[in-house]
């Protein structure tokens, strides 16, 4: 009976194969709608905390509100986040950032192509309309590489709006900002090729207030 079984099942399976080669070729599935080419994303919803937070007297990194919201307390100070430690190559960031206060010299934007925590590139604007690509290195003040190593002003960049969509390209020696989708200065620098990707604010010399909330973080790859 056994025998019988697989005779029986070997002519099927000759018989299925034999109809399948007389089909048509069947086209390729369209791809999702929806579907993301991103290498890292997050909405900060909350249900997948991997971004670093904490509070001091200082400052505060913390999940609040469908974002991550950053605030400081003090004058000149630098606060930032960063998701995980993948390091990324080649990349285009972009985040929004809204803008919850009053002060116009108040500094956020994106990190990129961090080596190690005191060695990166940072995409910096104001809401007063200021920019700055720059990166720091251990032991040493930062280095603006983009007008003579000090701020420069945009028309690009709306002032004092409610919010802002920053992008960054990291990648083969040339870094991109861009405000709202419009590209705002381009330079050459090799330094740091791969490295974490992350967030920061930064207070000004004259306020001390800083409060800004990211949201809808996406790395995807250059092409």
């Amino acid at each position: 009976m056994k025998h019988q079984f697989k005779i029986i099942s070997a002519i099927l399976i000759l018989a299925l194969t034999a109809l399948a080669c007389g089909l048509p070729k069947l086209p390729a599935l369209p791809a999702v709608p929806g579907a993301s080419s991103a290498v890292f994303e997050d909405n900060f919803d909350g249900f997948d905390k991997t971004w670093s937070t904490g509070t001091d007297a200082d400052s505060s990194v913390e999940y609040l509100g469908g974002g991550l919201r950053f605030k400081v307390s003090t004058t000149k100070y630098f606060v930032w986040s960063d998701p995980n430690q993948t390091k990324y190559g080649n990349v285009h960031i972009e985040v929004t950032a809204k803008n919850n206060n009053i002060d116009g010299d108040a500094a956020f934007g994106i990190i990129c192509n961090q080596v190690i925590s005191a060695n990166y590139y940072y995409f910096a604007m104001t809401p007063n309309g200021q920019y700055a690509i720059a990166k720091t290195a251990v032991a040493k003040d930062d280095v603006f590489l983009t007008n003579d190593n000090q701020w420069a002003d945009s028309d690009l960049i709306t002032k004092n709006a409610a919010s802002y969509r920053i992008g960054a390209d990291c990648g083969d020696g040339t870094l991109v900002f861009y405000v709202d989708g419009k590209p705002i200065i381009s330079v050459q620098d090799a330094t740091y090729a791969k490295g974490n990707v992350g967030l920061f604010a930064w207070s000004s010399e004259k306020e001390k207030g800083v409060d800004t909330t990211f949201d809808d973080f996406v790395v995807t790859d250059l092409k």
